[in-house]
């Protein structure tokens, strides 16, 4: 593994079937596809069942740590590895971010001989997909700011009161907090504004939870804009725009038909962050997935904490899709992030240090199980890790009554996932699997806002600053309160304190600040010092992307 070369050379150098060969392998006729040239096609929404037959597996992970740990690699793995035993398997995931490609992570399109094709591509602007959810949230964000200067058709909006804020796929902490319309009377009314990433968008969320295009209509009327100046809430159905922004969003609905490595079906649709947003592709793409594969393989972003958590809370309960077996990605260096060794110290074998770090992966099983489910854990291998290390790990999951996978799918493809594979099958064809959320539609904010922060992170209590608690109030004025939360918190812990890795114990969660996401039917509570418009690393990735004169990319993964 240590003379393997690069992501990029490895994606460049592969042999790619036209998307016509990939859609036949599950049944998709050629007047079925909508070609973006030769790898990559747009679906039908068509193709879509009410009532698919799939199986679904989420793949979640253990916390991350900033030295990856590869879940859509192992998601890639799986799905390939299901295949390679000779099962009918898509994997259905979400579309890469500007923001991380340019900044901290790079691509994100799994990695080694488990990824999806044409890499580059996805981790550019693909279909455009995420221009158009950047322009239909900026359409609306223009005509909000128009309409507050236009005395004819004005909504008497109070300018203090918007909460709409503009989007841009890329990471830029100056934008999170700005002043627009300075200048001239012409260039509009002065007012505070602020950007958040196009994946923290209300429409990307909106997006990836509409059932079909009327739906998406519906959700798109119901975002809450603010209020006028004697109190009456504005939607955006007030501003009639939906249609226009609609419009913009018509071909982004459609799922985006790609290729793994090893020439299997992949269908990658909507970008979510899980630590701002909810994590998760599209409910469309995954109930597609479904009813052309016997197996659709998805992710839930970051740890389960974030990304599993909204998956069972949010896109379950508002799709009733239900997962029949969870998949949890760990590695031997994460857990020895987790009992605080250094990158230095992860090179050599310390079996002490996996039992010590074992801690957070053990909350992130107990964690599943309280959503009825018994996960299997999918060992990540790293040319430093040892055997002896290995029999630990497993040793420690079969202690709580779970099965420790190693995959080496990073390296051999699907072949290095056939025995995961087998085991998630076993999983599925037990039964056993039965999904229940922790909280009910009917339960207040705060009480959701409380289960989270107890059953999932392990916190004592919550506590409210005094603007989260005036926001709370409108809330449930506006009569918001049976919806679902997502939590937007940091990704490197349970708590909402960076520094507080493995299972942190006897701390407290701070909501800071309400944000409304109510046409995708979630409020977003912000823990800590979370933001929704990322900034970017002393060096950022962008440094180390280039492009030759023969058109060959290097340093996007």
């Amino acid at each position: 593994m240590s003379t393997f070369p690069s992501d990029i050379e490895i994606a460049q150098s592969a042999n790619l079937q036209h998307i016509r060969k990939i859609a036949e392998k599950i049944n998709i006729t050629d007047d079925d596809l909508e070609y973006y040239g030769k790898y990559k096609a747009k679906l039908p929404l068509e193709l879509q069942s009410d009532n698919p037959k799939g199986k679904l597996i989420l793949v979640s992970a253990m916390s991350p740590t900033r030295y990856g740990e590869g879940k859509t690699t192992m998601s890639i793995g799986l799905a390939d590895g299901l295949n390679y035993i000779g099962k009918n398997a898509i994997a259905v995931l979400r579309e890469p971010s500007l923001g991380p490609v340019f900044g901290l992570k790079g691509g994100a399109a799994g990695g080694g001989f488990s990824q999806v094709v044409p890499m580059e591509d996805i981790n550019l602007h693909f279909t455009g997909d995420f221009s158009a959810i950047e322009k239909a949230n900026n359409l609306l964000s223009a005509v909000i700011d128009n309409n507050l200067q236009n005395p004819t058709h004005s909504l008497n909006l109070d300018p203090k009161s918007i909460a709409w804020k503009r989007v841009m796929d890329m990471n830029d902490r100056s934008l999170r907090q700005i002043i627009i319309g300075v200048g001239a009377k012409a260039n509009g009314m002065m007012r505070e504004d602020g950007f958040n990433i196009t994946p923290a968008s209300e429409v990307m969320a909106i997006l990836c939870l509409s059932k079909d295009l009327e739906d998406l209509k519906v959700r798109l009327g119901k975002i809450y804009v603010g209020k006028t100046l004697d109190g009456k809430a504005i939607f955006a159905r007030d501003l009639k725009v939906v249609g226009a922004m609609a419009v913009l969003l018509k071909d982004a609905l459609k799922p985006n038909l790609v290729q793994t490595l090893d020439e299997n079906p992949a269908i990658l649709h909507g970008g979510p962050f899980a630590s701002i947003a909810q994590g998760t592709n599209t409910v469309i793409a995954t109930k597609m997935g479904l009813s052309l594969g016997d197996y659709v393989v998805t992710e839930a972003g970051f740890g389960a904490d974030l990304g599993a958590e909204k998956f069972f809370h949010i896109k379950c309960g508002q799709s009733g899709l239900k997962p029949d077996a969870v998949v949890l990605v760990a590695t031997i260096r994460a857990i020895k992030h987790h009992a605080g060794l250094s990158a230095e110290e992860f090179k050599n074998e310390n079996i002490t240090a996996v039992e010590k770090g074992f801690c957070n992966l053990e909350k992130h099983i107990e964690n599943i199980q309280k959503f009825g489910i018994n996960p299997v854990v999918c060992i990540n291998a790293f040319p430093d890790d040892t055997p002896a290390e290995y029999e630990t790990l497993k040793s420690l999951c079969s202690n709580k009554g779970i099965t420790a996978i190693v995959s080496t799918a990073f390296v051999h493809g699907g072949k290095g996932s056939a025995e995961l594979a087998e085991k998630v099958l076993e999983e599925i064809n037990s039964g056993k699997a039965n999904y229940k959320p922790l909280y009910q539609k009917e339960d207040t904010i705060e009480h959701k806002i409380l289960t989270i922060s107890k059953e999932i992170y392990g916190a004592n209590s919550v506590e409210f600053s005094p603007k989260s608690k005036a926001q709370l109030k409108m809330i449930n004025d506006l009569g918001f309160n049976e919806f679902s939360v997502c939590m937007a918190k940091t990704p490197a812990s349970f708590s909402d304190n960076e520094k507080l890795i493995g299972r942190p114990t006897n701390f407290d969660i701070t909501v800071r600040e309400f944000e409304i996401a109510s046409g995708a039917g979630f409020i977003v509570p912000l823990l800590g010092d979370v933001m929704r418009m990322p900034g970017l690393p002393a060096i950022p990735n962008a440094e180390r992307i280039d492009i030759d004169k023969n058109g060959k990319i290097s340093g996007l993964s």
